[in-house]
């Protein structure tokens, strides 16, 4: 690496520590809720003091109010560039500054919205969602000073939290200043506080409602119960046709996948039980490798069903219920395919004949890192050289759609997910915190990878 050495890079990083510790804790304090409005004032304050820390390293950063799909008033976004040398490669830093809400102090041991460190992690509504990727991407600016070797280009969210509704319009109307070689989206997370990760995958999501019909009015139970099943029941049988004997999908044409780039680490069943609290009688669905299951097979869950409540019931057959399915699909199917899958599979396989008709809703694509990228070899060696310790990369199996969005955008540029989370973060609820020893490696190996990426001399 020309100019710079990881001590250099190490010893800067320690220097300003306790400054982007401090800085974290003004952001933490902002209560910037895109919930409660995109548009807000509090998300402006948000947008204005995070362009500010950019400014001071400079980096031409400004603030931009987006537009909805809709032309309504939408998100304050930050954007910025700094260039240092035309012929040098471009890179892309992304973060978001909104944060998610704090329905009530239960679970809280300390006040959400003040920066409260206890032992070596940082406790904050957005410590690590995401405004641990905002330092990351500050502090790697401020380590690397005029030694900085890449050109800029900056984009804070400001919506991410409520699904982007402004993201693709803002981005087809600064198409030019999101043009770059490598894009670093810093909200994603590592395998433990001390073992680095790059994010391989995330999976895509397809989401349908089924509506299951067996009678054109309610009847007695007593009198026509037996021959004729309700349409609860006839909709809890058409939800396990969906599956086989080992708890998997088995629904044609929609498509499993193992870990991309294969597996290093896979997940342990004692950290999946514990950390979701699963009941201790309960078997876990599925076959193969635990990381595949939760990370690139597909996965369906019912996250909705319209039915008479247990209060106020009485004896009557119900004649219709609809269901919302949620699908997570594997990280390169295309999830219209998942839909369509869906629909021809309900429609023609309904239990007893009843009506079953599917609508698609939401399909949103997921993502696959290329391993043999330049820049993630760079990345790679980047972590190992700030953590002391071999890299653990890992997918999620969660969605986030901006990021194949943005591959679809700039199909040439090596995007690489990294992020400040661990399994201890808690991201969304109570008690969301960030580890401070290691927020401070993330931002020596960002730093290091923005060092190798100027270095590199073909790409």
């Amino acid at each position: 690496m020309a100019q710079f050495d990881e001590a250099r890079i190490r010893e800067n990083v320690a220097e300003h520590w306790n400054e982007l510790v401090e800085l974290l804790n003004q952001k933490i304090a902002l209560k910037s809720i895109s919930a409660q409005g995109i548009a807000g004032e509090q998300m402006k304050r948000s947008a204005d003091f995070v362009a500010e820390q950019f400014q001071k390293l400079g980096v031409d950063a400004k603030v931009e109010q987006a537009v909805t799909e809709d032309g309504k008033p939408g998100a304050w976004e930050v954007i910025g560039s700094l260039v240092v040398d035309e012929n040098a490669p471009t890179v892309l830093l992304y973060a978001h500054h909104d944060v998610q809400p704090v329905p009530g102090p239960e679970g809280w041991t300390s006040e959400p919205f003040v920066g409260t460190v206890q032992g070596d992690r940082l406790y904050g509504r957005g410590s690590c969602d995401d405004g641990g990727g905002i330092i990351m991407h500050v502090g790697a600016l401020q380590a690397l000073g005029k030694e900085l070797n890449v050109n800029i280009k900056l984009f804070i969210e400001g919506e991410e939290e409520m699904g982007s509704p402004s993201f693709i319009p803002f981005i087809e109307a600064h198409r030019d200043e999101f043009e770059a070689d490598v894009i670093i989206v810093a909200d994603s997370g590592n395998w433990a506080p001390e073992i680095p990760s790059l994010t391989t995958s995330l999976r895509g999501n397809a989401t349908c409602d089924v509506h299951v019909r067996v009678l054109k009015h309610p009847v007695h139970s007593g009198q026509y119960g037996g021959p004729i099943l309700d349409a609860v029941t006839l909709a809890s049988m058409s939800i396990a046709s969906l599956y086989n004997e080992n708890g998997e999908l088995k629904v044609p044409g929609i498509a499993s996948q193992e870990p991309v780039g294969g597996l290093q680490q896979d997940v342990t069943e004692e950290s999946v039980r514990k950390d979701a609290g699963i009941v201790d009688s309960y078997k876990l669905a599925g076959t193969g490798s635990l990381a595949s299951r939760l990370w690139t097979k597909p996965s369906a869950t019912v996250i909705g069903f319209d039915a008479h409540p247990v209060e106020g019931s009485f004896n009557v057959i119900a004649p219709e219920a609809t269901y919302r399915l949620s699908v997570r699909t594997a990280p390169e199917q295309d999830p219209n395919e998942v839909n369509a899958a869906l629909k021809a599979y309900l429609e023609s396989n309904a239990p007893f004949g009843a009506e079953v008709e599917v609508t698609p809703l939401e399909a949103g694509r997921g993502w696959a890192m290329d391993p043999t990228a330049t820049a993630t070899k760079d990345a790679l060696e980047a972590m190992r050289e700030a953590f002391d310790v071999d890299p653990v990369n890992m997918g999620q199996g969660g969605s986030i759609p901006f990021i194949p969005e943005l591959q679809r955008l700039f199909p040439k540029a090596q995007v690489l997910v990294t992020g400040p989370e661990d399994p201890q973060s808690n991201a969304h609820s109570p008690n969301e915190s960030v580890s401070l020893p290691g927020l401070q490696k993330n931002v020596v190996a960002e730093a290091l990878l923005l060092a190798k990426l100027g270095a590199d001399d073909a790409r």
